[in-house]
């Protein structure tokens, strides 16, 4: 079987999963290698599987990185989870399944209710790595910033920030083609009264973590929701749940990725290896 995983020219130095990707297909006797998904040299159907990892940017050209998607055979994840998964809007048809999410409010205006809370985030429903983000302690800054958003013809999300990052982080649940196979727990990103940032991945902490029943419970039930709402035959090669704690102690769902996830191999035992033989599983 011959694999490629798809990376983007800027971020493939900068994708640590990706050697050991490399390295779990030597040692299994596959052929492997690592291919940029906008390279016009690249013969895609002489691959068995092509394996979308680090396009991260796609975000800047969404609807180019879709189109070559859909041109791709054997591709994993597929062109329609991908272009499910990149706009963020998917949560709204999780939270009309009976998935917990965190209280979501869209394209919010000046004047518009955004809950009683201390704090609150403002994102757009396309992007990546916490770019164009920001934590906020006014309602005049969340309008603000949710105005600019849409101006620049974007959707926009308002979200409470929730106390329990500073602490706790976030969990990330990995998934490959539908086992759980590690879990890392995520340092918070956002910092009080920073404004909005494209400069945070330095900062970013990464640890394993041993979830809990709930966390297990919940993962399953959004990567069980998500299948049934994409109608999918089985679960994606891989998914990435990212769950945090609510007042009520319970986890919630930040995302759901299917796109392009980091999977943090290095902070796994044995995680390579187990999604390379999920790849070989594919046939």
């Amino acid at each position: 079987m011959s694999i490629a995983f798809v990376t983007s020219s800027t971020h493939r130095p900068y994708d640590a999963d990706l050697p050991l990707l490399l390295a779990a297909a030597e040692q299994r006797g596959t052929d492997a290698e690592i291919v940029v998904w906008d390279d016009p040299a690249v013969d895609w159907p002489s691959y068995d599987a092509v394996v979308v990892r680090s396009c991260w940017d796609y975000i800047a050209r969404r609807d180019e990185f879709l189109a070559w998607a859909a041109a791709v055979p054997q591709l994993h994840n597929s062109h329609d989870v991908l272009t499910w998964n990149t706009d963020k809007v998917y949560l709204q048809q999780l939270q009309a399944a009976g998935v917990p999410i965190i209280e979501t409010r869209w394209d919010v205006a000046a004047g518009d209710d955004i809950g009683d809370h201390d704090e609150w985030v403002v994102k757009p429903t396309i992007s990546s790595g916490s770019k164009d983000t920001a934590r906020w302690s006014t309602r005049e800054q969340v309008w603000a910033h949710s105005a600019e958003l849409v101006a620049a013809g974007r959707t926009s999300m308002t979200q409470p920030y929730i106390a329990s990052v500073d602490d706790e982080g976030e969990t990330a649940m990995l998934h490959f083609s539908g086992t759980f196979s590690h879990a890392i727990r995520k340092g918070p990103l956002l910092n009080r009264g920073e404004g909005v940032r494209q400069d945070r991945d330095s900062r970013e902490s990464i640890t394993p973590r041993t979830p809990s029943d709930a966390q297990r419970e919940v993962s399953e039930h959004v990567l069980a929701t998500a299948v049934s709402l994409l109608g999918l035959e089985s679960a994606p090669l891989y998914a990435r749940i990212d769950l945090v704690t609510g007042a009520d102690g319970a986890p919630v769902l930040i995302e759901l990725e299917l796109a392009e996830p980091s999977l943090f191999l290095p902070d796994s035992d044995g995680g390579a290896g187990r999604f390379v033989d999920a790849v070989l599983a594919l046939g």
